[in-house]
C-alpha cells in the first residue's frame, strides 16, 4: 500500500515556546516573500497559459455542482424537522463549548491535564506533532476541527429516507471537504508547518512554489501531483526487467511472451490480462515484487496484454474491440507461440470484468481455449461497488462521455486523480503538504511511480465500462450485449480462482463474494489481507499479511468469513498449487521465438507510452 511522507514529528517533547515562531531574520524572510510570490506567478501562468490557447477547458462546475446537489438533498432532511435542526445544531455547540472550555483550563495557571473533546481516529497522523497537545492555540484548532468533522460525518449517517447513492455521495464528499480544510494544511494552523517556515525564513515556501509551477506545467495546465522521485525509475531497467520478448502486437495491444526460468513447464500457458487503466507492471515492478517473474520460476510460460494508451485514433474502440484485439488475440498468439489450445489466464481488476464477459461471450461462440480464469480484486457485480461508484450516475457518466467526445478519450489525470482521491488523507493532502508547504522533494518509490504513470481511456471503451457496469449492472443482470450477443456468466463453467482482498475500496470483499455466485462452475473464493495492490502484489518471501480460505462463496459473507481459515503470509503459494490440481503436466520450456518472429524485447513500445 502507497506510503505517505513523514509527518516530520517533532524530537523536542518539552513545554511549548513562543520564540520557536518569531522571525529571525525580517529582512531575509521578506526577500523570501517576494521570492515565492515570483514562483506563484509562474504557477498562475502554467495555469493559465493553456487555458488562453484554449488547450484546456476547465469541467469543474460539473463535479461541484453535484456534490452542491448532494449537500441540498442532505439539509432538506435535517431542516424539514425544526426540532431535529435544533438537536443537531445543540450537539455540534455542546462540542465547541468543550473544546472551549479544555482551552480554558489549559492557558489557566496550575493547569491540570483535561479529556480532548474528541480523539483523532486511530492510525490518523496529521496530528502526531507534540505541539497539537500542549500548545493551547494548536490544541484547540484541532479539537475544534475534529469536532466539526465528526459531526458533519454523523449527519450523513443518521440522515433517513436518503437513498444509498445519494448518502454514499454525501459520505464521500463531506470526507473531502473535511480533509481538505484540515488545520494541518495550512502554514499559520501547522505548527510543525509554522516552524519550519520561521526556521527557514521561508524558504520552504519558495521550493515549494517552484515545485508547484513544475507540476503544473508537467500536467500542461493542471496540477500533476508528484507523489514520488519519478527520475529515479526507468521502464525496463529498474521496473518491468523480467526477461522477454514482444510477439504480438495489434491495434490495442502488445502481447509479450516471458523467458523460461525453468527447464520444463507447466503444458497450459498462462495468459495475463491487466486492467487498461493502469499499465501491467503492476505485475512486475521489481524481481523482488515481481508476480510474472514468481509465475514463471513455478514452471509457467506467461504471456502478458500489455494494452495501448490510447489517443484519438482509439475513441471508437469498445469492449468487443477490447476483447477481440487484445484477449482474443493474446489466445491467437499464445497457441501460435506454443501450439497449445489449452490456456489459464488471469484478469486483474477491470482487466477480469474484460476477461468474464470474454468468457460468457466465447462459451456461446465455441471457444474453449481458456481451461480455467483467475481474477484478481475483480468486480462482475456492482451492487456493493466501492467508492468509484460514487462517480457514477447518469449525470456524471454523461458529462464525462461528453468530455471524452471532444478528444476520443479520457485524459488519465482525470482517473488518476478519481483514484488518488479515495484515499485523499493518504495520496493527497500529506505531498501537497510536503512538496508545496515544505518544499521537499519526495522519495523515490516504485510503486508510486507507476500510479502516476497514468493512462488514458479511450472513449467507446469506458463509456461501456460505466453505462453497463457500474451504471445498469448488465452483466450479473444477463442483460450485457456483446458483438450482437446477449451475454451470460452462467454460460463461463470453467474453474475459477476468486481473489479479494479485505481492505479493498475499489473492489470490496463483499462485491467479489457475491459476484461469485453468477459463475456457471465452481469457484474457489479466497480473501488475502491489505488492499487492492498489496494484498495482490504480496511474494512469499516478504512474509507479509494472510489470506482466508473456506467453503463455497454462498449465503451470508459474514458468516463465510466467521468460519474461514487464516493462514500467515501469501496466497501465492495457494493459487499456485490450485492451478496445478487443475492440470499439472509438463513440457520442455519454451523460448521466445521458436516458433514465431519476435518483434522487440520486454517490455515492449506502448508500456513505454506516457501521458
Amino acid at each position: 500500500m502507497a506510503k505517505a511522507p513523514d509527518s516530520g514529528k517533532a524530537e523536542d517533547d518539552g513545554p511549548s515556546t513562543v520564540e520557536q515562531y518569531l522571525v529571525k531574520d525580517p529582512e531575509r524572510f521578506a526577500l523570501n516573500m517576494a521570492r515565492m510570490v515570483e514562483q506563484a506567478g509562474k504557477a498562475a501562468s502554467a495555469w493559465a497559459e493553456p487555458r488562453e490557447k484554449g488547450e484546456v477547458r476547465d469541467h469543474v462546475a460539473e463535479p461541484v455542482v453535484d456534490m452542491v446537489k448532494t449537500f441540498s438533498r442532505l439539509s432538506e432532511y435535517w431542516l424539514a424537522d425544526p426540532q431535529r435542526a435544533l438537536e443537531a445544531q445543540t450537539r455540534l455547540f455542546a462540542g465547541y463549548m468543550t473544546v472551549w472550555a479544555n482551552a480554558i483550563q489549559k492557558v489557566s495557571p496550575n493547569a491540570e491535564p483535561t479529556e480532548d473533546a474528541v480523539k483523532p481516529e486511530r492510525g490518523d497522523k496529521r496530528f502526531q506533532d507534540p505541539e497539537w497537545g500542549r500548545n493551547a492555540f494548536f490544541d484547540f484548532l484541532k479539537q475544534a476541527y475534529l469536532v466539526t468533522s465528526r459531526w458533519a460525518a454523523d449527519l450523513v449517517d443518521h440522515a433517513e429516507g436518503l437513498d444509498e447513492h445519494t448518502r454514499h455521495k454525501a459520505s464521500f464528499y463531506v470526507k473531502q471537504v473535511s480533509n481538505a480544510l484540515a488545520p494541518s494544511n495550512f502554514i499559520l494552523t501547522n505548527p510543525e508547518l509554522f516552524r519550519e517556515t520561521v526556521a527557514s525564513n521561508g524558504e520552504n515556501l519558495v521550493r515549494g512554489m517552484k515545485m508547484l509551477a513544475e507540476d503544473i506545467a508537467a500536467g500542461k495546465g493542471d496540477l500533476k501531483l508528484r507523489q514520488a522521485d519519478y527520475s529515479s525509475f526507468e521502464i525496463g531497467k529498474n521496473l518491468a526487467m523480467t526477461p522477454g520478448k514482444v510477439v504480438g502486437r495489434s491495434d490495442v495491444a502488445e502481447i509479450i511472451q516471458y523467458d523460461p526460468a525453468t527447464e520444463t513447464v507447466l503444458k497450459r500457458p498462462l495468459l495475463i490480462c491487466p486492467p487498461w487503466i493502469n499499465k501491467y507492471y503492476i505485475l512486475d515492478l521489481n524481481p523482488q515484487k515481481s508476480f510474472i517473474r514468481w509465475a514463471i520460476e513455478q514452471g509457467h510460460t506467461v504471456f502478458v496484454i500489455s494494452w495501448i494508451n490510447p489517443d484519438e485514433r482509439h475513441g471508437a474502440k469498445g469492449w468487443e474491440a477490447y476483447i477481440r484485439e487484445g484477449l482474443q488475440y493474446g489466445l491467437d498468439i499464445v497457441e501460435k507461440a506454443t501450439g497449445e489450445t489449452g490456456v489459464n489466464a488471469i484478469g486483474y481488476c477491470v482487466g477480469g470484468t474484460l476477461l468474464a464477459a470474454a468468457l460468457a461471450l466465447l462459451a456461446q461462440e465455441g471457444d474453449d481455449r481458456i481451461k480455467s480464469a483467475t481474477f484478481f480484486t475483480t468486480q462482475v457485480d456492482f451492487t456493493h461497488a466501492g467508492d468509484l461508484k460514487v462517480f457514477v450516475d447518469e449525470e456524471q457518466v454523461a458529462a464525462v462521455e461528453r468530455s471524452m467526445s471532444e478528444k476520443g478519450y479520457l485524459e488519465g489525470t482525470k482517473m488518476a486523480t478519481a483514484f488518488n482521491m479515495l484515499r485523499s488523507g493518504d495520496l493527497i493532502w500529506p505531498y501537497v503538504i510536503n512538496n508545496y508547504m515544505r518544499g521537499k522533494d519526495p522519495l523515490p518509490f516504485d510503486l508510486l511511480y507507476w500510479n502516476a504513470d497514468s493512462t488514458r481511456m479511450a472513449a467507446a471503451n469506458h463509456s461501456f465500462y460505466l453505462r453497463n457496469c457500474y451504471l445498469e449492472n448488465n452483466l450479473t443482470r444477463g442483460t450485457m450485449e456483446l458483438a450482437g450477443r446477449t451475454v451470460s456468466l452462467a454460460d463461463v463453467k470453467i474453474p475459477i480462482y476468486n481473489l479479494a482482498t479485505k481492505e479493498d475500496h475499489i473492489a470490496p470483499a463483499l462485491s467479489v463474494f457475491l459476484g461469485s455466485r453468477y459463475f456457471g462452475g465452481d469457484v474457489e473464493y479466497v480473501m488475502a489481507g491489505s488492499g487492492h495492490i498489496a494484498g495482490v502484489v504480496n511474494p512469499p518471501a516478504a512474509k507479509k499479511y494472510q489470506y482466508w480460505t473456506g467453503g463455497k462463496p454462498v449465503g451470508d459473507f459474514g458468516q463465510w468469513f466467521a468460519a474461514a481459515v487464516e493462514h500467515p503470509g501469501s496466497w501465492w503459494t495457494h493459487w499456485q498449487h490450485w492451478i496445478e490440481t487443475q492440470e499439472d503436466a509438463r513440457v520442455p520450456a519454451r523460448k521466445p521465438g521458436k516458433r514465431m518472429k519476435t518483434l522487440g524485447d520486454a517490455p515492449g513500445t506502448y508500456v513505454k507510452v506516457r501521458v
